[in-house]
């Protein structure tokens, strides 16, 4: 005959599944009442009437001790925020000003240049034109030069556009 040796956790096991079996059985019932939810509401609001005594009390300490809470601190910081961002939009505002203000009036110094020189121009080639029939042996002569003005008038506009100080060119 083979002997039989006592397996401690063969019994142990056993013991557990019989007792997890019967705790079950009692907990599901006791969860499936009414008075277990009204028991367990009222744990909820014991626990959550001394979270706010805890917070109460550590704010009055920290007042005490004269230190900042967590809200004081997460306000300043949103201030901090919004604070950074208005001057950032003033620098951009003072930056765009300042830039805005010189490229306007360069082209503004340069559009008053380039309106007196047309004017010269016109002028000039108003002189310039005389009738041909008074004086036909400088008729070749004055076209050229005629043209030698149209084309600086063309030069000047160009340059304009292409954005060319005058005052580089003469």
């Amino acid at each position: 005959m083979a002997e039989q040796f006592l397996d401690p956790f063969a019994v142990w096991k056993n013991a557990y599944d019989k007792t997890e079996a019967k705790w079950n059985e009692v907990l599901h019932e006791t969860m499936q009442k009414e008075a277990f939810s009204e028991w367990l509401g009222q744990v909820q609001n014991a626990y959550l009437q001394y979270q706010q005594l805890v917070q109460k009390t550590t704010d009055n300490y920290l007042k005490q001790v004269n230190l900042p809470t967590r809200d004081e601190i997460s306000n300043v910081a949103s201030l901090i925020i919004n604070l950074e961002e208005k001057v950032e939009n003033l620098d951009q505002k003072i930056e765009d000003e300042l830039l805005g203000n010189s490229a306007s009036a360069e082209i503004n110094k340069l559009k008053t240049s380039i309106n007196k020189l047309d004017k010269k121009l016109d002028s000039i080639l108003k002189a310039v034109q005389i009738p041909f029939e008074t004086v036909p042996s400088s008729r070749l002569k004055i076209t050229k030069k005629i043209r030698i003005l149209k084309n600086l008038k063309i030069d000047i506009i160009n340059n304009f556009m292409l954005g060319v100080d005058i005052n580089d060119n003469c």
